[in-house]
């Protein structure tokens, strides 16, 4: 959703693996194309909400994170332990600005 320049958005992975790791990099794939899809780019993230199964596999995420984010521009970002639907082991959901023209 975009609106006031601002696009919301929410990620899983696709693949459902039991590797945090796995999830966590298909779940920030799918953000950059939801970001691209929005007008948007991971240097444009503003916030990033990360929900994990597992709070002693957030250094698995943060594996992931750390390869895919924007050194240059990195968000606010908070981790936090949740109960999520299905075989999903992450959630994100980011706010960032829509790219200026």
């Amino acid at each position: 959703m975009v609106h006031g320049g601002r696009v919301y958005t929410v990620a899983t992975s696709p693949v459902k693996s039991a590797s945090m790791e796995d999830q966590a990099h298909a779940a920030l794939k799918q953000l950059d194309l939801h970001l691209a899809e929005a007008g948007s780019h991971k240097s444009r993230l503003l916030t990033v909400t990360v929900y994990i199964t597992d709070m002693a596999r957030k250094a698995d995420m943060n594996r992931a994170w750390d390869a895919w984010v924007d050194i240059g521009n990195p968000p606010q970002r908070a981790c936090i332990g949740a109960t999520l639907e299905g075989d999903d082991l992450i959630e994100l959901v980011a706010v960032a600005a829509v790219l200026e023209d």
